[in-house]
């Protein structure tokens, strides 16, 4: 085993190495923008969306999206959300509906053969039936995404082509759109307006193109069609993309020129968005970008204005106040005083984005930024569930993602109040630590019974359940570790909960050093990085704990050295559970890890 004195040169030498390489991402010297990965999902729907928008027209940009589509087939002739994913139901039946609009023969023949072969495995058959079956089956009562996806497979012709491929198609109530927003909330739905474009395209669609209907609901829709369309062109963002997202935005496309809704105020923006999406090799990534959130966590990373510089810090600090949203969101009607995980207009405020947002301006010493933080806090103290909880983007039942409370984004709420905590007045920290003491409430309750916390957002695609409790945990620790006090609630509570947690981390810490996403599960740079992070900052500590962060270090510094950036790999979860990796995580997560253990070293 090295020496300590070795072990900080090595580690010293990696982080300079990874700084520069994290502020040379640094752009237009304001923001970090990063890089989704390639998405089949995405590629396979926004080229089929843009064959019926214009199949002349984008022609070129459709063959260039199949040929990457062959290129990048699993062997087992499906498709995963990632070129490094395994294949799933979901993506390989938008990509088998896709290649209908390409002009059959080798090689594409095979590529729809194959696929076919690899849908059989899971559905049985490729019975209309089966397949509707399985997908419905899939996603439960969650009908966000089953619908999307039978509705392409119908359009494709996959479902049959005689009228009765609509009958395995759930018709939803895009009626509903045209009723005010204060109804959602009355009834506990507000995150239906995440869903109210493909709840409007697709539902007008089935509306239009079924055999079989109730006369009265018929009529009822025929009159709401001409509102909900107003609906749908009140809440399309000017770049064109819903929520900045090109699977739900060639959703909504397809359906529109599929149902006949022509209107080129919402055709147009949103053709212009997805072909503006394609990269040059045919491929589109999930979403546009994730510049606000890699923004914050890079400023984390650098350790804030004495890492970047007074000029950078400057640029810095004015870019992510801009981002704040200072007035109701007009797509979700969010109050003002939170912020969204991109900078562009199809992004949406949440507290995970807000909790990094609030960090980073304490990290930038902006005393300027006062009115911006009081802001977000309250905007999170609003937004906190009754439970204690932190959701992500709506306060609500539990009944969906976007609503429902999760302990990484509640220990993210904890950090960002504690480290703002001395410059309130009393009244606002009143308020904050009634608010801190419901959400260690919350992380007391969710904490599983082995010391680890299951994140929301995050996931492994190799664990059971894809769960990431390495992601979960680390940032919990984190959280927790950042409160300079807890006299709101006890602090004998508070520690022994870090300490179940730091047993189940070391422990899965795995025998090459690294760790997974859970107990046993293949070594990522993330992961290890999230590990040595949250180790790094415990306010307890023992040999096992020293052990483990030493080894984890030596672990890292391998990962990272000898290559231009550290591989990423798929541990982000998207809406309806996709897969995605990003290219700065990997940097960003070393860089917050080392420089952590460089400043709190105990081994």
């Amino acid at each position: 085993m090295p020496e300590n004195n070795d072990i900080d040169k090595s580690l010293e030498g990696s982080l300079s190495r990874l700084e520069q390489k994290l502020i040379g991402e640094l752009q237009s010297g304001c923001c970090w923008r990063g890089k989704l990965s390639s998405s089949a999902l995405s590629t396979a729907v926004a080229m089929f969306a843009l064959s019926k928008v214009d199949p002349v027209k984008y022609g070129g940009l459709v063959q260039k999206a199949a040929r990457w589509l062959l290129e990048n087939a699993n062997q087992d002739g499906g498709w995963g959300d990632t070129p490094e994913s395994p294949s799933n139901i979901s993506t390989t039946l938008l990509a088998w509906s896709a290649l209908s609009v390409v002009e059959h023969g080798q090689p594409y023949e095979k590529l729809i053969e194959n696929a076919g072969q690899y849908i059989r495995k899971t559905t049985g058959t490729l019975e209309p039936a089966d397949i509707s079956r399985t997908i419905l089956g899939h996603y439960g009562k969650d009908r966000t995404f089953s619908v999307p996806i039978l509705t392409m497979c119908a359009l494709a012709g996959r479902l049959g082509k005689d009228g009765s491929e609509w009958d395995h198609v759930i018709q939803l109530p895009f009626e509903i759109s045209v009723l005010p927003r204060c109804f959602f909330r009355l009834i506990g739905l507000p995150v239906v307006s995440y869903a109210l474009p493909a709840l409007i395209a697709m539902g007008m669609l089935r509306h239009r193109k079924a055999r079989k209907y109730n006369l009265v609901m018929k009529i009822i829709r025929d009159m709401a069609a001409g509102r909900s369309l107003e609906v749908l062109r009140n809440s399309l963002p000017s770049s064109g993309g819903f929520l900045e997202a090109i699977p739900l935005t060639g959703f909504v496309t397809m359906s529109l020129v599929a149902a006949g809704c022509r209107d080129e105020s919402i055709i147009g923006p949103c053709s212009g968005f997805l072909e503006k999406s394609f990269r040059e090799d045919g491929s589109c990534p999930i979403d546009t970008n994730l510049a606000t959130w890699l923004t914050t966590l890079s400023i984390k990373a650098m350790g804030g204005a004495g890492g970047l510089g007074a000029e950078k810090a400057d640029a810095v600090e004015k870019w992510l106040t801009a981002q704040q949203y200072r007035d109701v969101h007009p797509f979700t009607g969010a109050a003002p005083g939170g912020w969204a995980w991109t900078d562009l207009p199809g992004g949406v405020p949440d507290a995970d984005d807000t909790s990094g947002a609030l960090i980073a301006l304490k990290l930038l010493n902006k005393s300027s930024s006062w009115q911006s933080v009081s802001a977000g806090i309250d905007w999170l103290i609003d937004l906190q569930n009754s439970d204690g909880g932190m959701p992500t983007f709506c306060r609500g039942w539990g009944r969906l993602p976007f609503d429902r409370s999760c302990p990484e984004i509640t220990a993210h709420m904890l950090e960002a109040f504690s480290c703002w905590r001395n410059e309130m007045d009393d009244a606002r920290r009143e308020s904050v630590d009634a608010s801190m003491a419901r959400g260690l409430g919350y992380l007391r309750k969710s904490q599983k019974d082995d010391g680890s916390w299951m994140p929301l957002w995050f996931g492994n695609q190799s664990a059971k359940d894809h769960g990431n409790p390495t992601y979960g945990t680390s940032r919990v620790l984190i959280g927790l570790s950042a409160l300079n006090r807890t006299d709101f609630f006890s602090d004998e509570i508070r520690l022994l909960m870090i300490s179940r947690a730091a047993v189940w981390l070391v422990k899965a810490q795995n025998p090459d050093n690294g760790w997974g996403g859970d107990i046993g599960l293949p070594t990522t740079v993330e992961e290890t990085a999230l590990a040595v992070n949250a180790l790094s900052v415990l306010p307890i500590t023992n040999p096992e704990i020293e052990s483990a962060k030493r080894k984890g270090i030596d672990k890292l510094i391998e990962l990272a050295d000898g290559c231009d950036l550290p591989p990423a790999s798929p541990i982000g979860l998207y809406f309806s559970m996709l897969w995605y990796s990003e290219r700065l995580y990997p940097l960003i997560f070393t860089v917050t890890a080392l420089k952590t253990a460089s400043t709190r070293k105990h081994y």
